[in-house]
């Protein structure tokens, strides 16, 4: 019955989410110091009560080389220099009160995560919703979250754990090594050829992580989340957001002083050159796009590389969208490899049902998800973003202008 409340508000407008207790308190570094029992607005941020995180983005598209392949020693470095950069904040930062100033600098726990992965994996040529993107997926996440520990317990053999370690000490090696043993189970073989060194560099990095860990202990009770990026993401010039795919190759933000931006997702070009299309065919298809706001019907592309461009949203004039089930299986193959969660939209189709709700949520818990939260589109009055343009917003506005003029 409970359930199907939740269900049922989610089905109206997108609200409540769920967290899962269980898995939450079992990956918790710090359990002799209290449990988790909530985390910030967002779900990615989980630790103790009255405590603050800082949080930082890396855009993963950096990384991509001109062979298609992910720069792992580049990437290593700037993870070790947020970690330490991240650390210093920590001493440096203001907070809203006497707890949350003394737990974080009892506990100095970090939120570094990225943005841009749904551009990444179609500039490889890899649909969202697959097993290869999501071996790919858990690969980049798992080095990223190795090498953070492995920096933060280099910072320790330095300047010293952080204050409330080693009252946990035997905690977090065990979750350390949960986090390490877990990285065997990326499905190598899932993954393209040319990229599947990363596992091995995702192995190695936990592996230094829990050795030095276990002889200098950690700076940072906490390395990583995934946080949401929207803002982030727009000065980043990222096409796609924190873990999400993007929403619509071509969609339409609106603009809070009215009208709306027409954005045009630029990984294509890269997928297209990746999956072998000649200069032609990618100025054709390009030109399709723009014309139609899809990719479906585009000329001489091959039916089989669709899933390649599937979106979080049916495109205005298309039928294909991810479902649903493969949202939370991209977070079920990364969580493995975060200190926190992830914050991440459950997209569902418009036509959802609450039952469906209702097992969108028990299957995001059978995956070992630590929090989950749905929406069903146009479940909203208004969005920030929509697949078409549409005088609705502006609709939406002068409504809300009616509202506030009555009020007055």
């Amino acid at each position: 019955d409970v359930l199907r409340k939740i269900a049922e508000g989610t089905h109206i407008c997108g609200d409540p989410g769920m967290q899962f207790d269980s898995v939450t308190n079992k990956y918790h570094t710090c359990k002799n110091s209290g449990r988790i029992n909530a985390s910030n607005p967002c779900s990615e941020f989980m630790f103790l009560d009255d405590s603050a995180c800082n949080l930082a983005s890396i855009n993963l598209m950096k990384f991509l080389t001109s062979d298609r392949k992910f720069e792992t020693e580049s990437f290593k470095k700037v993870v070790d220099r947020f970690i330490t950069s991240m650390d210093l904040f920590v001493d440096g930062s203001s907070y809203p009160t006497e707890k949350i100033t003394r737990n974080s600098h009892d506990f100095r726990p970090l939120g570094l995560g990225y943005a841009n992965l749904g551009a990444l994996l179609m500039s490889f040529g890899l649909p969202y919703d697959s097993d290869e993107g999501r071996a790919v997926a858990a690969a980049i996440t798992a080095l990223m979250c190795g090498e953070a520990y492995k920096a933060s317990a280099k910072i320790s053999s330095l300047v010293g754990p952080f204050p409330r370690y080693i009252e946990n000490k035997d905690a977090m090696l065990q979750v350390i090594a949960m986090h390490r043993d877990h990285v065997k189970d990326i499905d190598v073989n899932k993954m393209p050829y040319d990229l599947r060194y990363l596992v091995n560099e995702a192995w190695d990095a936990w592996s230094d992580a829990y050795e030095l860990g276990s002889q200098y202990g950690f700076r940072n009770s906490q390395v990583t989340v995934l946080a949401p990026t929207g803002t982030i993401s727009f000065m980043l010039d990222c096409d796609t957001t924190g873990i999400e795919p993007d929403i619509a190759l071509v969609k339409y933000k609106v603009l809070s002083g009215g009208g709306m931006l027409k954005i045009v997702n630029k990984s294509v070009p890269l997928a297209l050159q990746r999956l072998g299309y000649s200069a032609s065919d990618n100025t054709d298809i390009i030109s399709y796009i723009n014309e139609k706001d899809t990719i479906e019907g585009a000329p001489h592309l091959k039916p089989e590389h669709l899933p390649i461009f599937d979106c979080a949203f049916r495109a205005a004039n298309g039928k294909r969208a991810i479902h649903y089930k493969g949202h939370v299986l991209m977070m079920a193959v990364c969580q493995p490899y975060i200190s926190g969660a992830i914050s991440k939209t459950i997209n569902m189709h418009e036509n959802s049902t609450v039952d469906e709700i209702m097992e969108a949520y028990i299957f995001s818990w059978e995956k070992g998800l630590k929090a989950v939260a749905i929406y069903r589109e146009n479940s909203k009055r208004s969005q920030p973003l929509n697949t078409k343009k549409t005088e609705g917003e502006m609709v939406a506005r002068e409504v809300i202008k009616e509202i506030i003029i009555k009020k007055q």
